[in-house]
């Protein structure tokens, strides 16, 4: 049965990572983007925006690692 149990521990682990993935994504990358082409139809102050960046980094550095932590329940 440990079988089984490794590969649902490791599916986890990615939806984890994915999600992780997503936070850059939606956090940094996006944010970025409509700054240099223009797209921001809200005037958002640096501060407001380097805020933003820093907690949705910090976000996917937490899920990151709660995905290590996952993988470290694997079985032998």
């Amino acid at each position: 049965m440990s079988l089984v149990e490794n590969e649902r521990t490791k599916l986890l682990a990615n939806a984890l990572d994915r999600a992780s993935t997503a936070c850059v994504t939606v956090g940094l990358l996006a944010p970025i983007a409509a700054v240099i082409y223009g797209a921001s139809g809200t005037a958002v102050t640096p501060w407001t925006f380097a805020l933003g960046g820093v907690i949705w980094l910090l976000a996917a550095v937490a899920l990151h690692l709660g995905a290590r932590f996952v993988l470290g329940g694997l079985k032998s």
